[in-house]
């Protein structure tokens, strides 16, 4: 199944690349790999605001960085032309932001992790960091970066 078919099977129709907001550009390719940009999470086509041990919880974590996975394939789609080409995703590293007592970071990734081994199979299999943070842009919950291989 191509990757266009497997997003149109999961309901997932991807977004144009955001424009940045501040000195950045949105994606870099340097020989067979792409470098995304941190995205934060967006609910309503606004940063969803929050911090984990304080005013959400992980499942809402959970969604949050699902919807930045999304926002980070309209990305790649962008930077290569057609999601056919992408190898393997290599990276994630997530930013959560959490309070100092919570301890879940890994589980609020697993949402975007879930979602690209759902849409890319093995090749969606990534190494990745998740860190707690005391604060993100905009005071997003959550913030996710990328790292793609392309032939």
């Amino acid at each position: 199944m191509s990757i266009n078919d497997k997003l149109k099977q999961l309901g997932i129709t991807l977004p144009p690349v955001a424009t940045p907001a501040a000195a950045y550009v949105p994606y870099v390719q340097t020989g067979k790999l792409v470098f995304l940009s941190g995205h934060i999470a967006k609910k309503d086509g606004k940063p969803w605001v929050g911090q984990f041990g304080k005013t959400m919880s992980t499942e809402e974590g959970k969604a949050a960085a699902r919807a930045v996975a999304i926002d980070l394939m309209g990305t790649l789609q962008a930077a290569v032309g057609d999601l056919q080409r992408v190898k393997r995703i290599v990276k994630l590293m997530s930013l959560v932001n959490s309070t100092p007592d919570y301890t879940e970071q890994h589980l609020v990734t697993n949402g975007a992790s879930e979602l690209l081994g759902q849409v890319f199979g093995d090749k969606g299999a990534h190494a990745r960091s998740a860190f707690g943070v005391a604060q993100i842009p905009l005071g997003a919950c959550v913030e996710i970066e990328l790292i793609a291989e392309v032939d």
